[in-house]
C-alpha cells in the first residue's frame, strides 16, 4: 500500500518551490512564510522519516509559517511611528 502524498517529503519541497516562485511574482512577503514552512516540513520528513498524519504536519507547517512571518515583519517593517508617504503618482 502506498503512503499518502502529504507524508512524502518531496511533495512539501515542491510546494515550497511553488510558493517561493509565487513570492517572486507577488512581492510583499505574502508567500515567503508559507514557503519556509513547507521547506521546513520537507526537511523534517526527509531527516526523520516519520510518517505523521495530516493534522500534525499542517500544525508544524502553520506554526513555522507564522514564526517566519513574525520574524520578517519585525526586521523589515518601517520603524515605529514612521509612515510611508508617496508624493508622486505613478500616472503623473
Amino acid at each position: 500500500m502506498t503512503e499518502p502524498l502529504w507524508t512524502v517529503w518531496w511533495v512539501w519541497g515542491a510546494a515550497a518551490l511553488i510558493l517561493a516562485i509565487l513570492e517572486v511574482l507577488v512581492p510583499g512577503f505574502v508567500f515567503v512564510g508559507f514557503a519556509v514552512g513547507a521547506a521546513a516540513v520537507a526537511l523534517f520528513l526527509l531527516n526523520t522519516g516519520l510518517s505523521l498524519g495530516l493534522a500534525p504536519l499542517l500544525l508544524i507547517f502553520a506554526v513555522l509559517s507564522l514564526v517566519t512571518w513574525l520574524i520578517l515583519r519585525r526586521y523589515f517593517a518601517l520603524p515605529k511611528g514612521q509612515v510611508k508617504r508617496f508624493t508622486d503618482d505613478i500616472n503623473d
